[in-house]
């Protein structure tokens, strides 16, 4: 048989099709997909899709059909249950917004993005551990100066964050591009007051100095709900899991000749620090900010209230060669363990 285009007498629907990039395919070297049982579907279904030209795409994709088919056998899918998942994952993406993932959401209270994480960005001994970005990342956040605030203090309790950005040596990075959000005093971030656009509060850029030091003044993170107004809440809800994380502060650093680094900083007494709604706590990651009760400290450090929380925090950054290495440690170590 011939590619689809040169099929004499085409309806235009086709023809539209394949002027839209439907691909032109030649139909003598696509399977025979009649009488589908379920024991050949797995099979073809692989088969039709072996033209993908991308190596890594395909060997995705094909372990995602057998997974996908072996667990549809495994629990013995009924078609209530097989719509019901469809309505989900619909309701999941009109939930979706400029300021809202709720698909991330979904990634993370199933530890998804948590293990994506942790396989991705294994580290080098005395390397800072990275974490879940969680879904009120924005890609517009203002800048502000080093030492300046990226939170009003009616926000909450002032804390100031400071140390150095260093690689594996010890020796400072400058201009590392230092980006941090969080919630205010509520437990709730800018975002999230109101659905059609926001005001900017509680989050920032910021770049390290020359000798790799960086401040900024915040307001002490409280424990939150993650969004649970939508179809992720109501599948928590149905499996009787809590909706809440620990306090924490976000932190994502930025350097040429470094890896990304997606951290946050969690506080030590946290009610839920050992039940993270989305796995991300790591105890290399806990902090004890101090009370400074000094007013002329305060006002040293730019705040107005005579009172603040003191966090002091380096930052150790990987190069790209470092990352590379040890991500080729972790699948070699891996596939030893498969042998295994």
């Amino acid at each position: 048989m011939p590619k689809v285009s040169d099929v004499p007498h085409l309806g235009k629907a086709i023809k539209d099709a394949i002027e839209r990039g439907a691909p032109d395919v030649d139909l003598n070297d696509l399977p025979n997909l009649t009488d589908m049982s379920a024991d050949k579907l797995t099979e073809n279904v692989l088969a039709i899709n072996s033209g993908c030209a991308n190596p890594r795409q395909k060997f995705v994709l094909e372990a995602l059909v057998r997974h996908m088919h072996a667990f549809v056998k495994e629990v013995g899918l009924t078609p209530e249950e097989w719509m019901t998942g469809l309505e989900f994952l619909t309701k999941t993406g009109q939930m979706c917004s400029d300021i809202r993932q709720e698909f991330i959401l979904l990634s993370d209270v199933f530890g998804v993005s948590a293990l994506v994480d942790t396989l991705n960005h294994p580290k080098p001994e005395g390397a800072t551990e990275a974490t879940v970005l969680g879904p009120f990342w924005v890609e517009d956040a203002r800048v502000v100066e080093n030492g300046e605030a990226i939170a009003g203090e009616d926000k909450g309790e002032p804390m100031l964050v400071k140390g150095r950005i260093l690689d594996t040596e010890g020796k400072p990075i400058p201009n590392c591009l230092i980006e941090t959000w969080e919630t205010d005093e509520d437990g709730y971030y800018d975002t999230q007051y109101s659905a059609n656009g926001y005001v900017q509060d509680c989050r920032g850029r910021l770049y390290s100095d020359k000798d790799g030091n960086y401040a900024f003044r915040c307001v002490m993170p409280v424990p939150y709900p993650i969004p649970n107004d939508g179809p992720v809440g109501k599948l928590l809800r149905s499996m009787n899991r809590h909706v809440f994380r620990p306090a924490h502060l976000h932190m994502m650093f930025e350097a040429d000749g470094f890896e990304k680094l997606v951290t946050a900083l969690y506080f030590k007494g946290d009610i839920f620090l050992s039940s993270d709604a989305v796995f991300g706590v790591k105890s290399s990651l806990v902090e004890d900010p101090k009370k400074v009760t000094d007013a002329a400290e305060a006002r040293k450090a730019g705040f107005k209230k005579d009172e603040f929380f003191l966090c002091e925090r380096d930052f150790v950054l990987i190069t790209t060669e470092q990352a590379k290495d040890e991500l080729e440690k972790a699948k070699a170590k891996a596939k030893a363990e498969v042998k295994a």
